[in-house]
């Protein structure tokens, strides 16, 4: 906002013009007596900002003046927008005007005339509405006066004072009719008009474009029914003509009459992958590259309208001591932006607008990368409940195959394996077919296998996320020297919202820089840890590969930006075309280009993996160990008790039957088929075949493969059967 006082003369005025020439903004309100407006608008023209790509509005206080400027104003204010109560044209309004102009006519000797405007009008409806509240409230000649009453402790009986006063104003605030302004109504005592003119100045006179009502925003003509959403858009109104006799719609900004938009970069020492300052020995001209050097040049190509630009370098000297702030607060007056590693942060907002990030936001620590050392670390993965199950679950399984295998060792004439006891481990690395000789044995061994695999696998998936998780964790110490880059905002950063002792802290310039600060460690002059912007930390992490880890939480921040004036138009336009950069793929060659091939923007892996890992316990496990354990107790009741074997032997008996009947049957199709005979339809045997040779040969075969509690081979047995009765026929 530009201050004009009313004694201002022609050369302020004029100075103040050539200062809006120098800003980008294009679009600009007056609001200001008429008298010095109609100045303002003379010298404007003659500065030359009264032109295409200008765009003027005028307030009432100024617009409702208009009939009575001369030419020579009238042509300096052409393309001006104005805004001004509304006067809806009708008969009394033609009646009073013409009585107006005949009477100033005749009485004004000097041959000047007053126009008639709304501040008028205004005046003659409140005598009106006075009047029509008075004729309501006051009887026909009455006279309630008091001329009594003292002013000022004064008596004067030629003053006489109503004593109707407060009904007066009662009836005054409820008086509504139709007046020569339009529709006379006062709310809190104000008169509110129904709506507002907008004109185009242009030629001559002006040019009705739109109205404005309370109800409907922009509209172009106030008879339109349709129209019923409230609307704000320009597109509403008649074309205009702007300053210049142009009918594009100006940007409402431009670049500054320099002819370039000067944007500065910054001259530092390290880091010079996001920025790194050339100077030509010839002409002196700055020039610059690098990642965020891309991101500029890609976003120019962008965006809608063309902008020539030229870079100014800051720190001419390489200050070790400069910062980025200082940097920032040089702009207006020294840069119309700032591109680089600049980081969006709240303190800066206050005096520069930024645009969106181009880069990851966020602060990191990243420490050594030592490896922890514990020797007693392939325990953790299971809790010491958990391994007290496991050697249990093993002694109790070694007894109960023992039990399961004394019965079969005392049958036998081979002796018991004296290792039977070992066989639960044993079996996890020597999986024989004939560690055991039960049954029974075999399918306990079984269970416990399928139970040991699920073990042994959750006990690899938890040892590896345990050596992960040490990896990543750092417990941070008051005692620690910090890293932080110079000339960015990590100092205050550190110090405010970290509560880091200054003297903790020691600055940088560069990734080499912090390496060897690392390597001497604090006992040496060097530093125990680095906090700094995410993308300097993979830059760091990517030089120096597996020498350094990222770890802790991620502290927010704005990321890297460009910096604007406050107020200007380019952040909006810059910001749009800065999204569909990092959305594009275009990003990815950007930083494989400065950074190198290894370089990924992908999230650390700190902040997807778990810190809190723990051991396994039993009661994770417990459901897998509560049936394997009723497994083991029913294959012990099965195979020691006589209840349990009277029902392992009927079971047997009735497989032995089942498998006996089905040989039978087949034995029987195959001798019929041999002798020529077909099977009856219901699969009835014949009566050439001889039930008892048949169930002979079976039962023969059955005892000569020893099917006793063992599951016979059915294939093999009716090959055999097969056989003899080809023999028989």
């Amino acid at each position: 906002m530009i201050a004009i006082p009313n004694s201002s003369n022609d050369s302020h005025i004029t100075k103040e013009m050539n200062k809006l020439k120098t800003k980008q903004t294009r679009l600009f309100m007056v609001h200001m007596n008429p008298s010095l407006g109609y100045r303002l608008f003379n010298l404007a023209k003659r500065a030359g900002v009264m032109s295409e790509g200008y765009a003027w509005i005028i307030t009432n206080s100024i617009s409702i003046f208009m009939d009575g400027i001369d030419s020579r104003t009238r042509d300096s204010m052409e393309g001006v927008l104005g805004i001004r109560p509304y006067m809806p044209p009708s008969k009394d309004l033609n009646s009073f005007q013409e009585r107006w102009t005949r009477n100033v006519i005749l009485n004004n000797t000097a041959g000047s005339t007053m126009e008639l405007n709304v501040y008028g009008l205004w005046a003659y409806d409140a005598i009106t509405a006075l009047a029509i509240a008075l004729e309501k409230i006051v009887p026909l000649n009455s006279t309630s006066f008091d001329a009594n009453t003292t002013r000022n402790g004064t008596s004067d009986k030629s003053l006489r004072i109503s004593t109707f006063g407060p009904q007066l104003l009662k009836g005054l605030s409820s008086t509504k009719f139709r007046g020569l302004s339009g529709e006379f109504e006062l709310v809190d005592w104000k008169l509110r008009p129904t709506a507002f003119e907008i004109f185009n100045v242009f030629g001559i006179g002006e040019r009705t474009v739109g109205f404005w009502t309370a109800e409907k925003g922009i509209v172009r003509d106030l008879s339109s029914t349709g129209k019923t959403n409230y609307s704000t858009s320009m597109k509403e109104l008649k074309n205009v003509i702007w300053p210049g006799d142009s009918v594009t719609k100006p940007k409402g900004w431009d670049i500054p009459t320099s002819g370039h938009l000067r944007v500065g970069v910054p001259w530092k020492h390290g880091y010079t992958e996001f920025v790194q300052v050339i100077i030509d020995p010839i002409t002196k001209r700055t020039n610059a590259t690098g990642f965020s050097i891309d991101i500029f040049l890609a976003t120019l190509e962008v965006l809608p309208f063309p902008i020539n630009y030229e870079f100014f370098h800051y720190n001419d000297s390489r200050n070790i001591n400069w910062s980025y702030d200082d940097m920032l607060h040089e702009i207006p007056q020294k840069f119309d932006m700032v591109v680089g590693d600049t980081a969006i942060w709240a303190p800066r907002a206050e005096y520069v607008d930024f645009s969106v990030p181009y880069s990851e936001a966020g602060v990191a620590l990243v420490v050594k990368n030592k490896k922890p050392f514990d020797m007693w670390i392939f325990i953790k993965p299971l809790r010491w409940d958990l391994w007290l199950a496991i050697v249990i679950a093993c002694i109790l399984m070694g007894i109960v195959l023992r039990i399961l295998e004394h019965r079969m060792g005392s049958n036998s004439a081979d002796p018991m394996k004296p290792h039977i006891y070992w066989s639960p481990i044993a079996v996890l690395a020597f999986p024989e077919r004939n560690m055991v000789l039960n049954n029974w044995s075999f399918f306990v061994l079984v269970a416990w296998l399928f139970m040991a695999f699920i073990l042994m696998q959750s006990y690899t998936a938890n040892l590896s996320a345990i050596l992960t998780v040490d990896q990543l964790k750092f417990a941070f110490s008051d005692n620690y020297y910090v890293g932080c880059q110079e000339g960015s905002f990590m100092k205050e950063f550190l110090t405010k919202q970290l509560h880091i002792s200054e003297s903790r802290l020691r600055s940088y310039a560069s990734a080499d820089e912090y390496h060897k600060a690392m390597s001497k460690g604090s006992n040496n002059g060097g530093i125990d840890a680095i906090f700094d912007e995410i993308p300097y930390m993979k830059l760091l992490l990517n030089k120096y590969d597996s020498q350094y880890k990222m770890v802790g939480p991620t502290y927010r921040t704005g990321g890297f930006g460009f910096a604007f004036p406050p107020g200007s138009p380019l952040a909006a336009h810059f910001s749009k075309a800065i999204l569909d950069i990092t959305q594009g793929p275009n990003m990815t060659v950007f930083e494989q280009k400065n950074f190198g091939p290894g370089y990924s923007s992908q999230d650390p892996l700190s902040s997807t993996i778990s810190q809190q890992t723990s051991s396994l316990t039993l009661y994770d496990f417990a459901g897998l160990f509560l049936i394997i354990g009723s497994v083991t107790i029913f294959a012990l009741f099965c195979s020691e008790t006589p209840v349990g074997r009277k029902l392992t032997d009927k079971t047997g008996q009735f497989i032995h039957n089942c498998v006996h009947f089905k040989i039978f049957r087949v034995y029987a199709m195959e001798n019929a088929i041999v002798d020529g005979d077909e099977p009856a339809q219901n699969n009835v045997v014949t009566e050439e075949v001889r039930e008892g040779d048949v169930i002979e040969h079976v039962d023969d075969e059955i005892q000569e493969i020893g099917i006793n509690n063992e599951t016979s081979d059915v294939q093999n047995l009716v090959m055999r059967t097969d056989s003899n009765g080809e023999r028989n026929s």
